[in-house]
């Protein structure tokens, strides 16, 4: 059997990684919510870690960064005006970076996300957070569709168990490869982890 192909080699679109100093980095939903609770997520910890260091990384090579915040409301896991909807502290916003706020699974939908970005001259984001068959599937494809590069940082994202239609149920591991692997066939280079972002 051969090698499977992605859509991106069949288009002629390229898989190289783009040095880290050349992009803009989107750090998506890094909020308590997944940290505890009814949204705990699988090996959030590890990548939130993992968020942390893509984030130091960046600010050294003078990136500029975008924090999102998804808010639905008091009460909700995504409360904003609480701690459980607070950008958790390895990866808080210094000074000079932006934080927007958003309602929907995609960052550019109803956000100036896109318009921030186009400020920094950048076409290449580097995109991590939170829940990668969610938010980051959808703002990675988001990015694509408005012409932008975009490059999903594996280790930084986690997801949860989902069930399935035939009310089986599937692991996280399982949601977050088949998420990686369908963003990986056209809307985005996968970088396995920081350490593989060359510059």
């Amino acid at each position: 059997m051969s090698k499977p192909h992605t859509l991106r080699n069949v288009a002629g679109l390229s898989d190289s990684l783009t040095a880290i100093g050349d992009c803009a980095l989107v750090l998506v939903d890094c909020q308590n919510t997944y940290r505890r609770g009814l949204m705990a997520l699988d090996g959030v910890e590890a990548a939130l870690a993992e968020a942390a260091t893509l984030l130091e990384r960046a600010r050294t090579a003078g990136c500029p960064v975008f924090h999102i915040q998804h808010d639905s409301g008091p009460g909700s896991p995504f409360d904003i005006r609480a701690d459980i909807g607070a950008i958790a502290d390895p990866v808080s916003p210094v000074a000079d970076e932006a934080v927007i706020v958003k309602r929907l699974p995609n960052s550019f939908a109803g956000t100036d996300l896109a318009a921030h970005i186009a400020k920094t001259g950048r076409t290449q984001i580097v995109i991590a957070g939170f829940m990668t068959h969610m938010c980051i599937n959808s703002t990675a494809r988001g990015a694509f569709n408005l012409g932008l590069q975009p490059i999903v940082v594996a280790a930084a994202t986690a997801t949860r168990p989902l069930p399935a239609a035939d009310g089986s149920v599937l692991p996280a591991t399982v949601v977050q490869a088949a998420s990686l692997a369908a963003l990986g066939d056209l809307f985005a280079r996968i970088a396995p982890d920081t350490a593989s972002l060359p510059g």
